[in-house]
């Protein structure tokens, strides 16, 4: 039996002997990574935020009394001048009614002169005189009236601009405040967006900004802040901001959604990476470098990090990595402190920093 059991128990330290060797033997493969060499570059802080474009003159144009359409004297997206004539309703009762006001202030006029003449001799008395002349500016004040009804009839652009589509039709009924066309003015053309009321520091009249829109991804129109508003909102505790841009060529229209960006402070030389070499984790932003790099193979070493805001496809380090420092940008999923790597940079996209702002 004691043979028996110590045979069992010599196979048994034997096998767990084994097991240990084959383990210790086995070679822990190196991962495959990506990598790019941390460098300074000059970076500027940026203030963000979303913003919606605004005319500076713009309104939905109607008229303020009923009527049929007599004429329409313009055709949609048509640019026009101040107090261009662009629809009439049909006033032919008005007028007459106005040529008989006339005619009514005409005739006391002409009694008026012919008693100032009389008025001389004696022939009338001065009440009277007092009287032509009350007739006299009350006929003309009924004439005025009616002209004011009759141009009531005819609407004319308030400012130049540009028109939109035309909502009425010839001999349409209009009630009053129905909307016709709209009309907005696009050159130059205003931004208004939010900032936190920590920005207010930051932020001046006439400084720069830029702004990009989503019709045209790959363009950036610059403009400067013209106004910032004189209380901060007592619900958000944020500050309205309005900032005017050219726009010459009339891409920008009311109403469009736009990124903003405010040039803070001056330019810096800082450490940037691509932002994919930032793993997130609930203890903080880390990156993995590469350590006794030798013919495309290193050891990955984790290192936590102090970042700025991204900035198109990189972003500022402002602790944790050192010019020259080899990080990893692709395949960090797969690494742990003093796992071994393999290089492979044969399919790494360039990573471009968002454009600076430039004065118009």
């Amino acid at each position: 039996m004691a043979l028996l059991f110590g045979g069992l128990y010599g196979f048994q330290a034997f096998k767990d002997m084994m097991i240990r060797k084959a383990i210790g033997g086995m070679a822990n493969p190196p991962q495959t990574v990506s990598t790019v060499v941390a460098a300074n570059t000059p970076w500027q802080t940026t203030l963000n935020a979303v913003g919606s474009l605004r005319a500076v003159n713009g309104a939905d144009l109607a008229l303020q009394v009923a009527g049929i359409v007599q004429g329409i004297q313009f055709s949609s997206g048509d640019s026009v001048a101040a107090g261009q004539p662009l629809l009439s309703l049909v006033a032919t009762d008005d007028i007459a009614k106005l040529h008989s006001l006339q005619a009514t202030a005409e005739n006391y006029a002409i009694v008026l002169k012919r008693d100032e003449e009389q008025i001389k001799f004696n022939a009338v008395s001065q009440a009277t005189l007092d009287s032509d002349k009350a007739n006299l500016k009350n006929a003309q004040a009924l004439v005025e009236q009616q002209k004011a009804v009759v141009e009531q009839k005819t609407l004319k652009a308030p400012f130049a601009g540009r028109l939109g589509i035309r909502a009425v039709d010839l001999g349409q009924y209009l009630s009053a405040g129905t909307s016709i066309v709209t009309l907005q003015s696009l050159d130059p053309i205003y931004v208004d967006f939010y900032l936190p009321q920590q920005a207010l520091a930051s932020i001046r009249i006439n400084q720069d900004i830029a702004i990009s829109v989503d019709s045209f991804p790959a363009e950036r129109f610059n403009g400067q802040i013209t106004a910032i508003n004189a209380k901060v909102d007592s619900t958000s505790r944020n500050v309205q901001v309005r900032a005017t841009l050219r726009n010459g060529e009339a891409r920008l229209l009311p109403g469009m959604f736009a990124k903003v960006e405010i040039a803070v402070g001056k330019p810096e030389q800082v450490v940037t990476v691509p932002l994919t070499a930032i793993v997130n984790n609930s203890y903080g932003d880390l990156v993995y470098l590469i350590d006794n790099l030798h013919d495309g193979q290193g050891t990955a070493r984790q290192m936590f990090v102090k970042t700025k805001s991204a900035k198109g496809d990189r972003v500022a380090v402002i602790d944790g990595v050192k010019p020259g420092e080899t990080v990893v940008i692709a395949g960090q999923l797969k690494l742990r402190n003093g796992s071994p790597v393999k290089i492979d940079n044969s399919h790494v996209p360039v990573a471009e920093v968002a454009p600076d702002i430039v004065d118009q």
